[in-house]
């Protein structure tokens, strides 16, 4: 005799046939990348396929601990070799191009960036480096960030020293994003929209969470050794927190704001360390860019609306004024405040933003959910619209269902329901953090090179020692620590080098 399922693992059970059916079922087979749009087989962006995964990903979880029979528990398994394969086909699409990251570290420009889409069929490359703006820092950062994540969690996704040495080298991509003008995460760079890339602080903001997340992380979890421990300079951790701070609530020179900072205050990133100025940045996305069916991607946005020519991929700056009122709405948005009301148990917008969603959500015959990329405003309605905004009916457009916006509701539909708590979703708990404010003091201690140096202080009534008076502590020179940090990322397999250790670079 069977047992009765239990409420929890039966809204277990539709969530798994809503995913099968509205994510999974687009995971090529081989690859394990997914598509940008559903049923093709065309690109596949990084940053997309990153975000579709995490509804997986926290659905495993779900299974994972209220599993009930063996199904449960192989369905359990199942969704989490889809999570990791998909990890997995992504560092094989960006190990293809190992050689763009060396050569990003030593001149960080766009032609030298990794791509930010690949072939889903074959990982190959799909878009020579000058037709896309390949360079984006957040897409790369994303991936670290959920890398470090899903290991806490459990996952295996990294198998290899190799593996391991190239991750370390993403570190190194990511490291200098505070002076790193990219595309952003909208892919078209600056908001005249030429194609010129500026600083964005989601860029940088998301590049300081995934640096917070991997330092000292080891990439085999419980199984690892200090081989398999990622390292990240303290300095350039630093300096990517003091520019993103210093942008907020600015999204970037030609941007205002941009509704993407939503996911970088909040999750997956929660970058800001500054209360208040998480609350002012949320305030401003909401007051200027929020909208009755999602929020704008930023002020005079013309992708997707009935003004923009589909034929060109920038337009001319004196044409941004023909979208203004008319920008379309993106329904992901309101996904991201949903969790950011879960994330920190405020009912009321909770309750506002679930409300919301339901009411924009698609049904078709199958009685499944989907989430349309976005609503745009028909060419009848345009001068209605652009005289008295908020008051015209607008038509769902773009991808349906939209990947990146449907995981991102299936998530917090399994938060606000109980099936998985917050601290699943986010083990590092990158959501409790926020910085002390202290007041720093700074302290100097001179070591002098040899004897002679230190003859030549004391005329000067300056103390000090030399560095064979501090033993056994050891005083190396600064080109030393690069030549250690330069062993990091050296693969066996590629450079004889390898076989040095740390240790042989410091006694240089």
């Amino acid at each position: 005799m069977s047992r009765k399922r239990s409420d929890s693992t039966i809204r277990l059970d539709y969530y798994h046939h809503l995913v099968k059916t509205t994510i999974l079922c687009h995971q090529h087979p081989v690859t394990g990348l997914l598509p940008a749009t559903a049923n093709t087989n065309g690109d596949a962006w990084v940053r997309d396929n990153v975000y579709s995964v995490i509804a997986v990903w926290a659905l495993s979880m779900a299974y994972r601990k209220r599993a009930e029979t063996d199904e449960d528990r192989a369905r359990a398994y199942q969704l989490e070799r889809s999570v990791v394969k998909l990890m997995r086909g992504l560092l094989f699409c960006m190990m293809r191009q190992a050689d763009k990251v060396e050569s990003f570290k030593r001149m960080p420009i766009k032609e030298n960036a990794l791509h930010a889409k690949y072939d889903i069929t074959n990982g190959a490359t799909c878009v020579a480096d000058h037709l896309w703006g390949h360079l984006q820092v957040d897409a790369t950062s994303l991936y670290i960030l959920m890398l470090a994540q899903m290991t806490t969690s459990g996952l295996q996704i990294i198998f290899s020293l190799d593996e391991v040495s190239f991750v370390q080298n993403l570190v190194f991509y990511i490291e200098s994003a505070y002076r790193t003008p990219d595309f952003g995460v909208w892919e078209r760079g600056d908001k005249t929209n030429q194609g010129q890339p500026e600083l964005n602080a989601s860029s940088v903001g998301m590049a300081k969470a995934a640096l917070e997340a991997i330092n000292e992380f080891d990439l085999f979890g419980s199984l690892g050794g200090p081989e398999s421990v990622i390292h990240v300079l303290a300095d350039e951790r630093q300096h990517c927190r003091t520019i993103f701070h210093s942008l907020l609530p600015r999204e970037s020179s030609s941007k205002e704001v941009d509704s993407a900072l939503l996911t970088v205050i909040g999750f997956p990133a929660f970058a800001c360390n500054d209360c208040d100025l998480v609350e002012q940045t949320r305030e401003k996305i909401e007051n200027e860019l929020k909208g009755n069916y999602g929020c704008k991607r930023f002020k005079r946005d013309g992708y997707r609306t009935v003004m923009e020519d589909p034929r060109r991929p920038y337009y001319e700056p004196s044409e941004l004024k023909n979208f203004d009122n008319i920008e379309c709405e993106w329904p992901v948005f309101f996904c991201c405040l949903l969790l950011d009301g879960l994330f920190h148990n405020n009912k009321c917008q909770v309750d506002e933003y679930r409300s919301l969603l339901d009411k924009l959500i698609l049904q078709q015959d199958d009685l499944l959910v989907y989430l349309p990329e976005l609503y745009y405003v028909p060419r009848d309605k345009v001068d209605l619209e652009k005289a008295t905004p908020h008051s015209q009916e607008r038509l769902p457009g773009g991808k349906v269902p939209h990947l990146w916006g449907q995981s991102l509701y299936i998530v917090g539909c399994l938060l606000q329901e109980g099936l998985i708590v917050a601290g699943e979703l986010d083990p590092l708990n990158r959501h409790y953090y926020v910085s002390p404010k202290v007041e720093l003091v700074v302290q100097v201690a001179l070591v002098a090179e040899d004897e002679a140096m230190k003859q030549e202080l004391s005329e000067y009534d300056i103390p000090s020692q030399t560095s064979d008076e501090l033993s056994p502590i050891r005083i190396l020179l600064a080109r030393q620590l690069s030549k250690a940090y330069t062993s990091l990322v050296v693969s066996r397999r590629s450079c004889a080098e390898s076989t040095r250790t740390i240790e042989d670079c410091w006694l240089e």
